[in-house]
């Protein structure tokens, strides 16, 4: 009997206990094992995604691209099971095919009487379908496989002295013991930054309020002022939550109006929420258009481009070797639906722009060169419909409408929700699709692959921030309801490059922002007794605050990757550990999500596919050894 533990029962750790299944199923079914999984909350949502939260809090992706099954794209070693989409998931519930959560109440089974696929969820729909996926893994499960869930948290791993077995110690002072430990701990919270040390020290000083970097959902947000200013810095997910929670977490309402747009009406309890951040802009909102000309397909990052990569004698920097490409891919993407889906928009043909394009992106900074804007000018007559990727990342350095930072970013917003919603504007989809599908060559290429700089800065944070700004924002119905609170007077938008000052002789925090308008450069200054770092805490081992992650470290028993505070991991195995292994956020490799998209060879798929063999291999290896070593029979036993 192998015993394995997983630390931590979220998606992660449920994706990879499926897949572990399956491959027990069909390659070792005689083989027996104890699988533990250790996790306060219920397995399938783990924290993050767990039930006890508010019902105005959504996932950021819709019902039908949500799915925790492999399906024919699925390239894996381990055979393909598939399973029910949350849309699939939702049907068969609604359809009585699949019982309710025992847990279900008014609020949720509406929602799941809501036919619509294309909805963005609830986290606590999200939590119903997560929590069935394990369940469901449990009843694929061979009765050889015995899967426990306690309900507790880890504190402790400790090497055993005499064999390679370890004691993983509780919270609860209960122990479990296992001969390979799988640390899937999720995103955890991480000790406070300098900056937030000093902001909190000057808010203590003169009685003011400070926020630190946190998940939102586990916030107390009851001590926000009604009616008083508060500065909020970021504009991610993070804030969008905390603005649900601080205006129709309040009783406020939105009402729709005729024209397409809402109306906020105040409960009287909202406090002025001053938003700002380095772009000024919300992260782009998720694209419910569908592409309608030639199918999205790289072409540059394609799997010759990434061997001309890994053949050369250098390592690979992203700024250097990778961007350029991408660069070129998400061009290459957007207009080649832009002119097979839409040619009443051009004034060409795809035949005559796509070697012209070729031609420019072929050049070194093609894709920001003079040449490029020219050809665009030609071809593409609407500047709507034209993709400036300098301008894309960073809209407020570039002139817009309004006279203020405030209308300029209402004005941003107004622009990316009619590309990102309307059918007319589908090549903003395929723009997703081919940055979604660059990720995963991303992350594809060997991490030993890459350079120092490139590994412990660029992918993690440059990278990793970008991707995020383009594809994983929030739905656009958050977007509409942004401009209703400006509109209303609750939100008010700082600009870009926000700055900020904690002024002794005001004893206030004070924010500026900056935005380039039609009518030239314009500045926003507030003061403000309250200050708010929206967004979540950096997601390393170095000053995690988990008891775990920091008993590993000063154990030795995990290394960091040095200088970027995350946990060094090979295929999912831990660097320097046989029977150890980790994965999410803390660890060294690219992150790939808590679930994925169905139908796109999904790298978190993928990802546990891998670590279920690993794991299996690995009990396999063990085995070998016991066997290895038992006492002989002599031949008076025979």
């Amino acid at each position: 009997m192998t015993r394995i533990v997983s630390i931590g029962a979220g998606p992660a750790a449920v994706m990879l206990l499926e897949r572990f299944i399956a491959h027990h199923t069909r390659d070792a079914p005689d083989r027996k094992f104890e699988y533990h999984l250790v996790d306060p909350y219920e397995p399938g949502g783990g924290r993050i995604w767990r039930r006890t939260q508010s019902p105005l809090l959504k996932l950021n992706s819709m019902r039908e691209d949500v799915t925790m099954y492999t399906d024919d794209s699925s390239i894996i070693d381990g055979p393909v099971v598939p399973g029910p989409t949350l849309a699939e998931w939702v049907s068969a519930v609604r359809a009585g095919e699949i019982a309710r959560p025992d847990w279900s109440d008014a609020i949720l089974d509406a929602e799941i009487d809501d036919p619509d696929d294309r909805a963005f969820p609830t986290r606590r729909l999200g939590n119903a379908y997560l929590t069935w996926v394990y369940r469901d893994a449990l009843r694929r499960a061979r009765p050889e496989v015995a899967v426990q869930w306690h309900e507790d948290l880890a504190v402790a791993v400790e090497p055993s002295t005499i064999d390679e077995t370890f004691t993983v110690r509780l919270a609860s002072g209960a122990t479990l013991h296992a001969d390979i430990v799988v640390h899937a701990l999720g995103h955890n919270g991480s000790a406070p930054s300098p900056e937030s040390v000093h902001l909190a020290d000057f808010a203590a000083r003169h009685d003011l309020s400070y926020v630190a970097p946190a998940f939102t959902a586990d916030v107390d947000l009851d001590w926000v002022p009604a009616e008083e200013p508060v500065i909020v810095r970021g504009m991610g997910l993070a804030a969008v939550d905390l603005t649900v929670l601080l205006t129709e977490g309040r009783g406020g309402r939105f009402v729709e109006q005729g024209d397409g747009s809402l109306r906020y009406l105040p409960s009287g309890r909202e406090p002025q929420l001053h938003l700002g951040s380095r772009r000024g802009v919300p992260y782009r909102s998720k694209i419910t258009s569908r592409t309608v000309g030639d199918p999205v397909a790289l072409e540059y990052l394609d799997h010759a481009g990434r061997d001309r990569l890994l053949r050369s004698p250098h390592p690979v920097d992203f700024t250097r070797d990778v961007w350029p490409l991408i660069a070129n891919e998400m061009l290459t993407g957007y207009y080649r639906e832009l002119f097979t889906g839409h040619p009443d928009r051009v004034a060409a043909d795809w035949e005559w722009f796509a070697p012209r394009l070729r031609r420019i992106l072929d050049e070194p900074d093609g894709h920001r060169s003079h040449e490029l804007a020219a050809l665009t000018r030609i071809a593409v007559p609407a500047i709507d419909d034209r993709l400036d990727l300098e301008a894309f990342d960073r809209p407020l350095t570039v002139p817009g409408p309004g006279h203020s930072a405030h209308a300029r970013v209402q004005a941003h917003i107004a622009q990316d929700l009619r590309q990102r919603t309307r059918s007319e504007h589908s090549a903003t989809q395929a723009l997703f699709l081919t940055l979604l599908r660059c990720h995963m060559a991303v992350s594809d290429i060997p991490l030993d692959r890459w350079n120092e700089h490139s590994r412990v800065h660029t992918l993690p944070r440059a990278w990793h921030t970008y991707f995020s700004y383009v594809a994983s924002g929030p739905p656009g119905d958050r977007l509409r309801e942004l401009l209703a609170l400006s509109e209303a007077g609750i939100v008010h938008f700082l600009g870009g490059d926000v700055r900020l000052e904690s002024a002794e002789d005001l004893r206030r925090f004070i924010a500026t922002g900056t935005a380039l308008t039609d009518a030239g450069p314009r500045s926003t200054r507030v003061r403000a007794r309250a200050l708010i770092d929206a967004w979540l805490p950096a997601a390393q081992a170095t000053g995690s605050d988990n008891p775990l992650i920091r008993q590993l470290l000063a154990t030795e028993q995990i290394r960091e990757l040095p200088g970027s505070g995350t946990v060094m991991v090979e295929r999912g195995r831990i660097a320097g550990a046989d029977r150890q292994f980790a994965v999410g956020p803390f660890t060294s490799e690219i992150q790939a999500g808590a679930f994925t998209r169905p139908g796109i060879n999904a790298l978190p798929l993928r990802r546990a596919d891998g670590l279920a063999r690993e794991l299996l291999h690995a009990t396999s290896m063990i085995e070998s050894a016991v066997n290895l070593t038992a006492p002989s029979a002599t031949l008076g036993d025979r």
